[in-house]
């Protein structure tokens, strides 16, 4: 196996580590990582944290990061159905990555909003 193949090179287009990226930087999977950053939560707790979010997209993502390896889901055979999630040690690291980066865009959101108005206004920044 090659040495990009097993690293994985995103610059190529053909690379599987394309489909991560998509579904880590997905707007909900960026999301549903975050949340997951304070501990194990079930799926109702999760769909009232990320706001915004449908059932059918945040189980898709929550499949997605599963399929990847960054979140475990556990079922417990009861009923009603419960089923929680954690990240995994690989979801740990991808939490970090992206929640430093939600960390930034909130800090910078003052700076950003000022450039959203120039460009409204048509000004050149």
């Amino acid at each position: 196996m090659s040495d990009k193949l097993r690293r994985g090179d995103l610059m190529a287009a053909d690379c599987p580590s394309r489909e991560v990226l998509r579904h880590l930087t997905s707007r909900w999977g960026v999301l549903v990582l975050i949340a997951l950053r304070d501990g194990t939560r079930r799926f109702s707790e999760l769909r009232r944290t990320v706001g915004g979010v449908n059932e059918r997209m945040l189980a898709q993502t929550l499949q997605w990061l599963e399929a990847d390896g960054m979140v475990d889901r556990v079922a417990f055979k009861v009923v009603p159905p419960h089923v929680e999630y954690t990240l995994t040690v690989l979801g740990v690291q991808a939490a970090e990555k992206v929640g430093a980066l939600a960390d930034w865009i909130e800090v910078n959101m003052p700076d950003i909003a000022v450039q959203w108005k120039r460009r409204a206004r048509g000004d050149e920044a």
